[in-house]
């Protein structure tokens, strides 16, 4: 008899179509879906708390209809990263099926989802001492003194890191100061096969690119409308500013100045245009994690009513034939 847990993941783009698409199948007014379902967001933003426009949270009423987790757990200075996802959602998975519900995992972030279907890497402990010394290297060099030496050590990690993200450099170079290997290879020894204790049903929705883009851009145009502004400003005067790392995230990010002082009312265009293109930038990166994983099936996405039916059927059989091999 199976033991293994049941878990629904669902990856899509952003502004494709997700939030709808999760109210239609697993809402108690939706009559789509056999079985109850509690939402894990794979996304690496919406941890974050007060940051609720800019990256397009699910709606508050729509979390209240179905059990949403990982949202709202951490203020913007705090850091979140791969590792706090996977063992956060593995623990959410095995509290929701105690319940008899079903996990759903569902977000854009594919670095998450791809470790959480693979499994995490066993890259050494944190060394408290060097990490700081690597810290006080980072303010008195600068983020690329390191980021170069990064790329001589370990170019493989270095060309997924940003050249400003000093939390990734700093963690990959004591990586490797502690053990002689690259982080690289680490995350190569875990990415072997698909984690054999979980019974995954892996759903790839892709929507039309044109169509996808123009999503994104009246999405981004929706959020100015809705106050992105003054969500931003309000972060501010609560003390995050560009080197907190919730807001270095695409719609945070580009309302500040070098220096690090927020842009003014003048540069709102250049702003709303910077988010766009970056959005658009960022989408075509997405599938980049969750390419050539075995057993993922790829549904050309619409969000339209026939595209429902037709992954709500997916999903049944799955079920249905997971529930028929456990007895």
């Amino acid at each position: 008899m199976s033991t293994k847990t049941k878990v629904l993941v669902i990856f899509a783009p952003t502004a494709s179509g997700k939030t709808a698409l999760t109210r239609e199948l697993f809402s108690p007014q939706g009559s789509h879906f056999i079985l109850k379902a509690e939402i894990i967001s794979a996304d690496s933003q919406a941890v974050y708390k007060e940051m609720d426009i800019g990256t397009a949270k699910p709606e508050a009423d729509l979390q209240k209809e179905i059990p949403h987790h990982l949202i709202n757990l951490l203020t913007p200075d705090l850091q979140y990263n791969v590792s706090d996802f996977v063992n956060a959602a593995d623990k959410a998975c095995q509290e929701i099926t105690a319940r008899g519900n079903l996990p759903v995992v569902v977000g854009g972030t594919g670095f998450y989802i791809r470790n959480f279907l693979y499994g995490l890497a066993p890259t050494p402990v944190s060394d408290e001492k060097l990490r700081n010394e690597l810290k006080e290297r980072i303010a008195r060099e600068g983020n690329q003194a390191l980021y170069d030496e990064l790329k001589k050590i370990d170019p493989e990690s270095a060309a997924k890191i940003h050249p400003n993200d000093a939390y990734r450099i700093c963690r990959a170079l004591e990586v490797f100061y502690l053990s002689g290997k690259k982080r690289s290879e680490y995350q190569a020894e875990g990415q072997g096969k698909i984690r054999d204790k979980f019974d995954f049903k892996f759903l790839v929705l892709q929507p039309e690119r044109e169509e996808l883009y123009d999503r994104i851009r009246r999405r981004v145009d929706l959020m100015f409308e809705v106050g992105l502004e003054d969500e931003v400003r309000s972060l501010v005067a609560k003390g995050y500013g560009k080197d907190s790392p919730g807001m270095k995230a695409i719609g945070y990010s580009e309302w500040f100045a070098e220096d690090g002082s927020l842009y003014g009312p003048e540069k709102i265009e250049e702003i709303k245009e910077a988010i766009k293109h970056h959005s658009t930038k960022y989408a075509k990166k997405q599938y980049t994690y969750i390419r050539d994983i075995p057993g993922s099936q790829v549904i050309e996405f619409t969000a339209q009513e026939n595209d429902i039916l037709n992954i709500t059927e997916i999903i049944n059989q799955w079920i249905a034939t997971s529930l028929r091999s456990s007895q």
